[in-house]
């Protein structure tokens, strides 16, 4: 794979968590309080439940059926990722803040009057709603959240719906993750795919599928015109 490379989208589908804001800490503490609830092996709950919706996540770990009580342990979870963020801000340790990159990125999509990114979580809009602006981020113009789509990552719904949200076809677009469950959504969609290395590595998220794999959005230098996003990707 060569080390540099360009390419040109119409629109651009970000993941959340681990591709524009770091919240591991955070999660981490509340799987550690749901592994003692439930009597979980927190190292094999968290080989994969990166990406993955929470109430799916909830499905199959904690054994949870029935649907309100899945919905109500879904809210609960992602309540307590914001309430431990701002517990771990408050001691002066990492909450939820932004990725290296994420601002610039966003800065130059933002330049153009018609939304050009949605942002297309595995996370409940409660969650996503109050973890963007913990971290500094404004709500998207465009969310696609675990509310709004019938089947998860690694399903190619939520990005299909990304792409449908903002009027363009997928194959015009760049999904942006972190997670190999969301590079398969991403390939699976037909969209193009950039692979962060912030929580999986390289060759994690090459073997998943992802078209360029970088360390973080520092290593990509957008620039816009005439609507068209051009990207110099650096893979080094």
């Amino acid at each position: 794979m060569s080390s540099t490379a360009e390419t040109t989208i119409r629109g651009v589908l970000f993941d959340m968590d681990g591709t524009l804001i770091e919240s591991t800490p955070a999660v981490l503490a509340t799987w550690e309080y749901f592994a003692q609830e439930y009597n979980l092996d927190l190292h094999e709950v968290l080989k994969t439940s990166h990406g993955v919706r929470t109430i799916d996540n909830l499905r199959k770990w904690c054994g949870l059926t029935d649907q309100q009580e899945l919905e109500e342990a879904t809210d609960f979870f992602e309540g307590m990722i914001v309430t431990e963020a701002k517990r771990l801000q408050s001691e002066g340790k990492t909450g939820l803040v932004v990725l290296p990159g994420v601002n610039e990125f966003l800065a130059i999509l933002q330049q153009s009057s018609n939304p050009l990114y949605a942002v297309v979580t595995s996370a409940t809009n409660t969650y996503a709603s109050a973890a963007l602006p913990t971290a500094g981020i404004p709500i998207p113009p465009t969310f696609v959240t675990a509310n709004d789509v019938t089947k998860g990552k690694p399903h190619p719904e939520p990005y299909l719906k990304g792409a449908e949200m903002l009027g363009l076809d997928p194959t015009d677009c760049l999904v942006v993750e972190d997670a190999p469950s969301g590079v398969k959504a991403g390939v699976a969609a037909g969209c193009k795919v950039l692979g962060l290395c912030t929580s999986h590595t390289r060759t994690q998220m090459e073997h998943a599928g992802a078209n360029w794999v970088v360390q973080d959005l520092s290593k990509v230098k957008a620039t816009l015109q005439d609507g068209i996003v051009h990207l110099d990707i650096d893979q080094s």
